[in-house]
């Protein structure tokens, strides 16, 4: 058995796939099967796939007709046969110690998943930013998301860590089975998160998620809902398991309030005005339920909240505010941040973290 089945998705991404390649063969720990999916790639991902598998015997290499993000993932889970499971987008790469410092964290914490920091990657000027999702007062401590639930609000980075085999098979937890590859991550995130005994975090990165791949499905007026077919599908997990229910629906529908502004922001603005009225149509209805309190409105902004409820139009305005804001922040954080904690003082400049 090896110790990681790392399961790499892939459709249409020559440009990247042998970066991405190099850099999982090249890992620190040898003991690892590389399951590579090509999802009915019309370019030439096939045939970068076979030559590496021809070099390196711990490469699978399974081809099948395209069917989305969501198959392509279950059958790369469905066929790894590791101890733990990783995922690398084939577009993004890791360092090469990635496996190996996640493998000895779970084993050592017998944790059920183990999750790094990432980078932010942009190709063009080779340029990277440490993400610092997580924070070093929660690294290398095990938990689970009924003791801390920030845990649900990480993003859904669902390449940044490794799931044990036999807890994922458990509870039969696999990706939702959509079209495209929009938001998929969503769901499986959450539900890993909700049922795992035993997490633990490292706030070291080994993962560079490329920020340059542009995604035409932002444009595509049949994969905007997919990001409510995600946390539809959340709403019946938790129907599942009444005992997480009470304890994490708020947290979802925070997630959820979240997860439906950033694909706002995301959309082409032709397609906007209707997906707000879906977003506004949902919240109105939980407000007016009673079920969201003052838990809810500490991570939500109550005035921007009761404008999309109450004037839909109207919020197409904020967004745009939000915008602007998110964009000036993301130039600023590109060439300067500073960071305070665990009362330790960090910089980022230019993309990289000094102590």
């Amino acid at each position: 058995m090896p110790k990681v089945s790392i399961v790499v998705p892939v459709y249409n991404v020559e440009k990247y796939l042998e970066e991405c390649l190099k850099s999982i063969v090249n890992q620190t720990l040898e003991d690892i099967e590389i399951i590579c999916v090509n999802d009915g790639s019309t370019d030439s991902s096939l045939e970068i796939l076979n030559k590496f598998a021809q070099k390196d015997k711990r490469i699978i290499v399974i081809n099948k007709a395209n069917s989305g993000y969501g198959h392509t993932m279950n059958t790369g889970i469905n066929c790894a046969s590791g101890e733990y499971i990783g995922i690398i987008e084939s577009d993004d790469f890791a360092d090469k110690y990635m496996f190996e410092k996640l493998y000895l964290l779970a084993k050592e914490n017998d944790a059920d998943i183990a999750k790094g920091d990432w980078y932010s990657y942009w190709s063009k000027n080779n340029f990277s930013r440490k993400q610092n999702r997580i924070s070093p007062a929660k690294a290398f401590k095990t938990t689970n998301a009924r003791e801390d639930k920030s845990l649900l609000r990480i993003d859904p980075s669902v390449w940044s860590a490794i799931y044990r085999k036999e807890f994922l098979n458990k509870y039969n937890i696999r990706f939702l089975e959509t079209p495209g590859a929009s938001f998929q991550d969503i769901g499986f995130s959450f539900k890993v998160f909700a049922l795992a005994e035993r997490v633990i975090l490292s706030d070291r990165a080994y993962l560079y998620y490329r920020q340059d791949n542009i995604n035409s499905s932002v444009k595509s007026k049949t994969k905007v809902y997919c990001v409510c077919d995600e946390y539809n599908e959340i709403d019946r997990f938790l129907d599942e398991y009444p005992d997480l229910k009470h304890e994490l629906k708020i947290q979802e529908e925070i997630n959820r309030y979240n997860g439906y502004l950033s694909s706002a922001l995301r959309i082409d603005d032709s397609v906007k005005p209707e997906f707000i009225k879906v977003f506004s149509k949902h919240f109105k209805e939980e407000y007016n339920s009673g079920i969201l309190g003052e838990e809810f409105f500490k991570k939500i902004k109550k005035k921007d909240f009761m404008i999309l409820i109450n004037n839909p139009e109207k919020y197409l305005k904020v967004l745009k505010s939000i915008e602007r804001i998110r964009n000036f922040n993301k130039i600023r954080k590109n060439f300067l941040s500073i960071h305070f904690r665990n009362g330790k003082l960090s910089m980022t400049i230019l993309g990289k973290e000094v102590i």
